[in-house]
């Protein structure tokens, strides 16, 4: 049984772009290393999943592309950044659930 989660869609994309605006400008590499490290894994190819969220992200003016593989954070309204930051908090939440029901001996991992 794995102790992570896994991130789709809106989640991932809210989870890579928190991540940028904390950090600053990331590899791809960079960013899945940032999500094992968290907790969080995805289905399938994870570098494809991350560059297609990020893409998104671009779309939406939230993400710049700076070289292949390679992205920063851009601009973000205040509400939208208030909405990622209380849904990346929420999944953090989900991790720590997830990590501590793990380590308790006689109960099944989630």
């Amino acid at each position: 049984m794995t102790d992570s989660l896994e991130v789709r869609g809106s989640d991932l994309r809210y989870l890579l772009t928190a991540y940028l605006f904390d950090h600053g400008p990331s590899t791809i590499a960079e960013l899945i290393d940032a999500l094992t490290y968290h907790g969080f894994h995805t289905a399938g190819g994870t570098s494809k999943a991350v560059s297609d969220a990020l893409r998104w992200e671009i779309g939406r003016g939230r993400v710049l592309r700076l070289r292949r593989g390679r992205y920063c954070p851009a601009s973000m309204p205040r509400a939208t950044e208030h909405r990622i930051h209380l849904r990346v908090l929420a999944l953090h939440d989900q991790v720590a659930e997830i990590s501590r029901r793990a380590g308790q001996p006689g109960e099944p991992a989630a």
